[in-house]
């Protein structure tokens, strides 16, 4: 029989694994958008996402046969939901980062969306009327003054203006994406909402990519090895490597952790696309990473102060 003490040694040494397996996953989603950039070169946004979903859906199936995941019942509005959801966070994210990225650098792109948890927040509090945390007004306005500064600066600010507003719309939907999914009266399976969200999405982005012809494109190896990379690692991979971290140390904790994508992908956009790294890009993701951080931080403790107190009482 495995004692207590045992029990306790396993999970203190599973969570440095776990650390790894989601500063891993965040990795993969900070290369996405050097992939969704050397995807909008030479691809329109929504036969890109058609592409993706295409690739990623046969694997997604696989895996949840393999694990016996199945799908469970829902009302209809539930089901409304998650065509909602999958038009915001499958195809309005995907479809308006690559949109932008044909103008904003991948740099600037990767700084953008690492304000993701922030808006989220924002967007719990305006649609949800959830209370908020007095550090969010202060993140909020701390990060988006990093951005400011970031893509503010530079002679291809000017032109790059539109592509950044068009990645921060990628940011609201999929912020959407979140709040839509906090609505579900059903609690499904990750893996099940990934393989739904991936098969609407599917749907959807056939639809949107009629006017663009994707039957008539060139489509060049390096755009398709791309998106074959997009559908593979950071949707499938990164959802695998996601989940098992947050099972090793919790979902309050893992969510810290997403300040690592925009990180990886100032770094990753200055290897593989040779993009120059500024003193101001680099300025601006002290203070978007910060803001992420603290904020995070403060509410880790606003959860856990009601709990210690009623522990001790």
């Amino acid at each position: 029989m495995s004692t207590s003490s045992e029990t306790a040694t396993s999970v203190t040494n599973s969570r440095p694994l776990g650390y790894l397996y989601l500063a891993l996953a965040m990795v993969t989603v900070g290369s996405a958008v050097v992939a969704s950039k050397i995807v909008a070169a030479t691809l329109p946004p929504f036969t890109a996402t058609l592409l993706r979903y295409a690739m990623a859906l046969p694997f997604f199936l696989v895996l949840m046969r393999w694990q016996g995941t199945r799908l469970p019942e829902m009302p209809r509005s539930d089901w409304v939901l998650l065509v909602l959801q999958s038009a915001a966070g499958a195809i309005g994210y995907t479809a308006l980062l690559m949109a932008g990225l044909r103008e904003a650098s991948a740099g600037d792109a990767a700084i953008i969306v690492g304000l993701l948890p922030l808006v989220s927040a924002l967007f719990a509090v305006l649609a949800l009327g959830e209370r908020p945390h007095g550090a969010l007004w202060l993140a909020l306005a701390v990060a988006l003054a990093g951005v400011l500064l970031a893509t503010g600066a530079g002679s291809e600010a000017a032109r790059s203006w539109r592509g950044n507003l068009l990645v921060l719309g990628a940011v609201v939907c999929e912020s959407v994406f979140i709040l839509l999914n906090r609505k579900m009266k059903t609690s499904v399976p990750p893996l099940a909402l990934s393989v739904l969200m991936t098969a609407i999405g599917l749907v959807l982005s056939a639809a949107a990519a009629l006017p663009e012809a994707p039957w008539s494109l060139a489509y060049g190896r390096t755009a398709l090895l791309a998106i074959a990379y997009y559908a593979l690692v950071p949707t499938v991979a990164g959802y695998l490597l996601w989940y098992a971290g947050a099972a090793r140390i919790g979902a309050a904790e893992a969510s810290l952790m997403t300040a690592v994508a925009p990180v990886a992908a100032l770094f990753l956009a200055a290897v593989v696309l040779h993009e120059p790294v500024t003193p101001a890009q680099l300025a601006g993701t002290g203070c978007v990473l910060g803001a992420v951080l603290a904020y995070g931080l403060a509410g880790r403790r606003a959860i856990s102060a009601p709990s210690t107190s009623k522990t001790a009482a």
